[in-house]
């Protein structure tokens, strides 16, 4: 980007509330005062904090990197997509980190107390970093609905959480993949909790292109950090 350049503001229209009432932990968590403004000195940091040698072979293969006796159980995906920035440029070198529930809908995490078996052979966490044309891909099984309490029969859609990291560790998004066709998403506070103009950024297309012949199904999910198709991030 050359000096004459400026980034787009951000699109703040497209993300949720700090303060969604039917998503109920935003109102004991959200913030209720102003935001103060970081000081620079916080993002001085002009070279890229990780790099291919941060990485291990199989970080990116989700049925892979936490096997001990044999295959996770559950439908494999391969989910792919593009960072880009408002104009479409790729956004190189970014590291994409995703963690996600089992088939049954169970983390692998202590406060997880659902009642659905744990996968000795799938721990739910990846990561990668983008090629040069923005591109990132990750092989995994497709997660499933789980209660979550915080209404009466209350499921979240199956989902997959997304973080992005910058150049810096101050510059990190998150926002969570939905899969097309849930009937959950119409229940969700969470998802609805996005402006509506914004929601179906949220949501993957199912790809036969992507899909590897008797191996995965495909799914693109593609991640604009700025401008008017913003993917909506958490706040």
């Amino acid at each position: 980007m050359s000096t004459q350049e400026h980034p787009s503001p951000r699109d703040w229209d497209s993300h949720s509330p700090y303060v969604y009432p039917p998503y109920r932990s935003t109102v004991l968590r959200g913030p209720t005062k102003p935001l103060v403004p970081l000081k620079a000195a916080l993002s001085d940091l002009a070279a890229p904090v990780y790099g291919q040698d941060d990485l291990g072979e199989l970080d990116h293969d989700l049925t892979r990197n936490a096997r001990r006796n044999g295959e996770p159980l559950g439908e494999r995906i391969i989910v792919t997509g593009r960072v880009t920035d408002e104009r479409g440029r790729p956004v190189r070198d970014t590291l994409v980190e995703i963690w996600q529930a089992n088939a049954a809908g169970r983390y692998i995490h202590k406060v997880d107390r659902h009642d659905a078996p744990i996968d000795p052979n799938f721990l739910g966490a990846g990561r990668c970093l983008t090629d040069a044309q923005g591109r990132y891909r990750f092989v995994s099984i497709k997660p499933g609905a789980y209660p979550w309490g915080n209404h009466p029969n209350a499921w979240r859609p199956n989902h997959i959480h997304f973080s992005l990291f910058g150049q810096h560790l101050a510059a990190r998004l998150v926002t969570q993949m939905y899969f097309p066709g849930d009937p959950l998403l119409a229940l969700d506070p969470i998802f609805q909790g996005t402006p509506a103009a914004a929601r179906e950024r949220l949501v993957s297309r199912f790809s036969i292109d992507v899909t590897q012949p008797d191996v995965a199904l495909g799914y693109e999910f593609d991640i604009v950090l700025r401008g008017p198709d913003e993917t909506p991030m958490e706040r």
